[in-house]
């Protein structure tokens, strides 16, 4: 159930480098990283001696910037009112104490030259007489979340609440999607020959994609993590082929159940790791025999950053629920392999360059997906797809192809 006092606090992580350290000692515990705002911190560093204080680098939403310029401006001026009592917080062996400094007229030129030493020093804002001398922090050090954590909610839960539709995969139209080798003969390993012509479907088509996902439940398990339900469906639609009443070619229906875990560990090369899940998927076309294929898989993913790039993996196990002379297409792990890897990089000026890879070792069989993204206005974005290999379509398992679409995406 969702913890209310909880709805739009930061998240607590599971500190992994702390929890592997801990079982490599000996005494394995799972460590949380607790991001409760009780101490204070600075802009960049880990800690800072103010006068004989330790400001230790923890969260601070609820501390100041000192406003060095106004304090400055007042000194000039010689317009200081009375004293100016600037609290501050010091942390000791895990207490915490108040303590004041004080500012007069007679104290300025000594007290200015610190100041200017420490302009991006925090401040408590709670004893001050002045509220013109801080400025919020939110304004001087405003947080921008990444890409991957504002779809999972990894830094803090959103305020959109639970049983809300969300963007999930991109939302998408391609009017103008060309196929390079159309399938003209549809078959799997139980499922009869299905033979069409060059008239029947052509290379040219729409293409669309409808996408969306609800968080169910937040904060489960006292670890922050967040349970999710999703929906996605991809359509090919045969508009241009008007001989035939343009029909709706091959269509893919995707519901899921997924668990989200926030994380923290440090990677290589400067990276983080942000997010670990599992899910459920399925994965069918609601044809009837014999054009019907679906099949069933439970996965484990991660979500990982470096800078701008996000790289999320995931591997799957197929869940058998039909004996394999039922199955509509039982060699389909041959060509869809047991995994996927999509990378995301954010490029100037709001664009974006995307791609998703599929490969399975012991048959050499796989896909590449490239995703072009460019921001036009009011949330809509122009958007080319560059496909090549197996499985562009559920019912193209197991035909390779090469698919080249243009059209609009919708903003996330």
């Amino acid at each position: 159930m969702e913890n209310s006092h909880l709805t739009h606090s930061k998240k607590r992580q599971i500190d992994l480098d702390q929890t592997i350290k801990s079982a490599l000692e000996g005494k394995p515990k799972l460590v949380i990283d607790n991001q409760e705002n009780d101490t204070l911190s600075t802009a960049n560093d880990d800690s800072k001696a103010v006068g004989n204080q330790s400001i230790d680098k923890k969260h601070a939403e609820n501390s100041y910037f000192l406003n060095t310029e106004v304090i400055r401006t007042l000194y000039k001026t010689g317009d200081y009112q009375n004293a100016n009592r600037i609290g501050s917080k010091k942390v000791t062996n895990g207490q915490t104490t108040q303590s004041t400094i004080n500012v007069t007229n007679k104290q300025q030129n000594t007290y200015s030259t610190v100041l200017t030493k420490n302009d991006k020093q925090i401040v408590s804002k709670q004893n001050s007489t002045n509220d013109d001398l801080f400025v919020s922090k939110s304004k001087k050090n405003k947080h921008k979340t990444s890409a991957l954590s504002r779809a999972y909610d990894l830094d803090k839960n959103s305020n959109i609440g639970l049983w809300k539709p969300r963007m999930h995969k991109p939302l998408y139209i391609l009017p103008l999607f060309m196929h390079d080798k159309p399938n003209h003969a549809i078959q799997s390993p139980s499922q009869a020959l299905v033979t069409n012509t060059s008239n029947d479907y052509r290379s040219a088509e729409l293409k669309f994609q409808f996408s969306l996902k609800s968080k169910v439940a937040q904060d489960l398990f006292d670890t922050d993590a967040d349970m999710w339900v999703g929906y996605t469906q991809q359509s090919h639609w045969q508009v241009y082929n008007e001989d035939n009443s343009r029909p709706f070619r091959a269509t893919d229906y995707m519901p899921e159940l997924f668990l989200t875990q926030p994380v923290k560990a440090s990677l290589p090369f400067g990276g983080q790791l942000r997010m670990l899940g599992a899910g459920a998927i399925h994965h069918s076309n609601g044809e009837d025999d014999p054009l019907s294929r679906s099949w069933n898989r439970i996965y484990l993913m991660g979500g990982a950053e470096w800078g701008n790039l996000t790289v999320v993996p995931r591997v799957w196990k197929r869940v058998q629920t039909k004996a394999t002379s039922q199955d509509d297409n039982p060699d389909i792990e041959d060509f869809y392999g047991y995994g996927d890897l999509t990378l995301s990089y954010d490029l100037d000026d709001g664009r974006r360059l995307s791609g998703t890879f599929r490969y399975n070792p012991s048959t050499s069989n796989g896909s590449a997906q490239v995703d072009y993204i460019y921001p036009m206005d009011n949330k809509i974005n122009l958007y080319m797809n560059l496909f090549h290999g197996y499985g562009e379509s559920l019912i193209d398992y197991n035909h390779k192809d090469t698919t080249v679409g243009i059209g609009i995406m919708l903003n996330d």
